[in-house]
């Protein structure tokens, strides 16, 4: 007797596989930076070697940086803010360590320094958007000054000229233009190399991601930034010395924001 169940022709569409859109990302509270902060001096703690080997990398890149301003005044303020801001790049190997104790494992020098190579495609390309970044904010730091004094100011009188009242609108131009830099750079960077070294997803999905994250909670997020200039601002204040310790305590921390903000497994 011959089956009379109807066939079904209409092919069966395979289950469209996960996206990185399909992460819930944390509605945070305005503790969370410092919650952040805490972990990361927790991780710094557990695993100091590493911790001062990259502080130290910071405070070498510091006195680069004094001896960037003694040759080029022109292009310290936009370098030393995107020191600040690429930052979360830079401590690729203090994400490694912390990702290392969240799992339970003992973190390593070597694993942290060779943290890149599953990823290196992917970081180069998003290494390659933050140096772009970087060099149109150089340009356009050099124009503003350029527009503003007749001749470039001296290392030796730069701040007395720049807080001079005459030149305040110098000082709005620049601020405004270094803003827009600024905020370009932090928002498509503040969780993006951390979640690249989590979850092996492409850069763009990373940047996408690391953008939803700071609409959805702006202030917070705002928070965020202003803590970490903040701290290595004032690390920088004794030559530099204090980037030993906040250096990589911001690294720790900034790998904690971003599993704080990204949920779902990875």
């Amino acid at each position: 007797m011959a089956d009379a169940t109807p066939a079904n022709d209409s092919p069966t569409e395979p289950p469209r596989p996960p996206s990185v859109f399909d992460l819930k990302i944390t509605t945070l509270r305005a503790s969370d930076p410092l919650r952040w902060l805490r972990l990361g001096w927790t991780d710094f703690a557990r695993c100091p070697r590493i911790g001062l080997f990259y502080g130290l990398c910071f405070f070498l890149m510091g006195h680069a940086l004094l001896a960037m301003f003694r040759a080029a005044p022109a292009y310290v303020l936009a370098l030393s803010a995107g020191f600040l801001l690429m930052g979360p790049f830079l401590c690729l190997g203090l994400y490694e360590a912390s990702r290392s104790l969240q799992v339970g494992q003992r973190p390593s020098l070597r694993a942290s320094l060779l943290a890149w190579r599953p990823t290196q495609g992917t970081m180069a390309i998003f290494a390659g958007v933050l140096l772009i970044l970087e060099m149109l904010w150089g340009r356009a730091s050099l124009v503003v000054f350029a527009v503003t004094f007749n001749t470039m100011p001296s290392t030796a009188n730069l701040l007395t000229q720049l807080f001079n009242p005459d030149n305040l609108s110098f000082l709005i131009t620049y601020t405004v233009v270094g803003g827009v830099f600024a905020g370009l750079i932090f928002v498509t960077s503040v969780i993006s190399i951390p979640m690249i070294l989590d979850r092996r997803v492409d850069a763009i999905s990373a940047g996408l991601t690391s953008i939803r994250a700071c609409l959805q909670n702006p202030g917070v997020m705002l928070l965020w930034g202003a803590c970490i200039t903040m701290l290595v601002g004032l690390a920088m204040l004794p030559y530099f010395v204090g980037l030993l310790v906040a250096g990589p305590v911001v690294g720790h921390a900034t790998w904690h924001a971003y599993r704080g903000t990204v949920s779902g497994p990875s």
